[in-house]
């Protein structure tokens, strides 16, 4: 293995073991419930939207390490963005893990998995929390 794969393989373990951003909160404008029926992930979103910006993101929910962390590191990534961001965000993450694009550098420490792509029975996994925030946003568009 790679110095870099492994630098990777500890970003993954890092957020599963301690996911940054877990929690509920209170006062969200949007909870979105998603689940992955193939393994048993599941995982509940929550959005508070201000001025087309996303002030606090949060998530709670149990699965693999590949979708705690994915959702970890997603908080991180969308959490103070615009709308608009957050769609292209969306885009250039599934790109990657559904059809094997290279990663874009804003995606940081979501590059470390891009050889998920690689590994069909995981894109599933790596998506949840993805496909709750595209869901949530489209609520959010409703309101």
């Amino acid at each position: 293995m790679s110095l870099l794969e492994e630098l990777y393989r500890e970003a993954i373990m890092l957020h599963a073991k301690n996911p940054r951003n877990f929690g509920e909160l209170a006062d969200a404008d949007v909870v979105i419930e998603g689940r992955n029926t193939s393994c048993g992930d599941e995982i509940t979103l929550y959005l508070k939207e201000e001025g087309g910006r996303l002030a606090d993101v949060a998530f709670r929910g149990h699965g693999c390490a590949i979708s705690q962390s994915s959702a970890s590191m997603m908080t991180e990534l969308v959490k103070g963005r615009s709308i608009e961001e957050v769609r292209d965000l969306i885009g250039k993450f599934k790109a990657m893990v559904v059809e094997g694009q290279p990663p874009a550098p804003e995606l940081g420490d979501l590059r470390a998995l891009e050889g998920t792509a690689r590994l069909h029975s995981r894109v599933k996994c790596a998506t949840l929390a993805w496909n709750a925030l595209e869901e949530a946003l489209l609520k959010l568009e409703g309101k």
